[in-house]
């Protein structure tokens, strides 16, 4: 059980979430005299319209688990730095973003898939094609994981919540990466999200959870670790 928000649904799988980032090469000038020099962040305008048309082909077929999503595996930019004084053209860009995979979806796969659509955008640039971009993936790896639907859990916690909550519950995928990956790719564990709360407010300012949901999900996890180990 990973009590991460779910608004006290039930999430048996997880899509994957890998972290990359892409080095534009320019050429530095002085800004007086711009057009003897190249621009890195104007070479990386084709490259992220390349990455927003993968993003598109990449949402196009959705796992059924993941149509409650309009975008279930996005990729965007997150940071940018280019440039090291006001009045030059920048030679170098670095871009560093955060990639979705697809339930089901390994891990090279989904690397190769951006890592072409990148090598595409600097084939189809004069520039790019002699000075091409590279992409580095570090920081977070994340798989995607899923639990077989048949699995004892599912019904489980079903059950159990409907004892405590009169709340109707639906079953999704979270469109980021969890533990749930390792519990169920590693361990073979069956493995489901439920908890209190909206993702939607993790990580940001207004970060909380209803009081309501929190004291549901606790006499529901309660009652199902009773179950689990057949003190009902």
């Amino acid at each position: 059980m990973i009590p991460e928000p779910t608004s006290l649904d039930i999430a048996p799988a997880s899509a994957g979430a890998l972290t990359f980032r892409i080095t534009v090469s320019g050429a530095a000038t002085h800004a007086s005299r711009r057009l003897s020099g190249v621009s890195a962040i104007e070479k990386f305008i084709p490259i992220f319209s390349a990455l927003r048309r993968l993003e598109k082909e990449r949402n196009a077929i959705k796992h059924s688990l993941a149509t409650r999503w309009e975008l279930p595996i996005p990729i965007e930019i997150g940071k940018i730095a280019a440039g090291d004084w006001a009045s030059s053209v920048p030679d170098t860009l670095k871009a560093e973003g955060r990639m979705g995979v697809a339930i089901g979806e390994d891990i090279p796969t989904a690397r190769r898939a951006l890592e072409d659509a990148v090598g595409a955008a600097c084939r189809d640039d004069g520039w790019l094609r002699v000075h091409p971009s590279t992409v580095e993936w570090w920081g977070g790896q994340f798989a995607s994981g899923i639990t077989d639907l048949d699995s004892a859990i599912i019904s489980t916690v079903r059950r159990c919540h409907a004892e405590v909550s009169r709340s109707p519950q639906t079953m999704w995928a979270t469109p980021y990466g969890s533990d749930l990956r390792l519990m169920t790719g590693i361990g073979s564990v069956p493995t489901i999200h439920y908890g209190p709360g909206d993702a939607a407010l993790a990580h940001g300012a207004r970060e909380c959870v209803p009081i309501d949901e929190l004291l549901t999900a606790t006499r529901a996890l309660a009652l199902i670790a009773l179950d689990h180990c057949e003190l009902t």
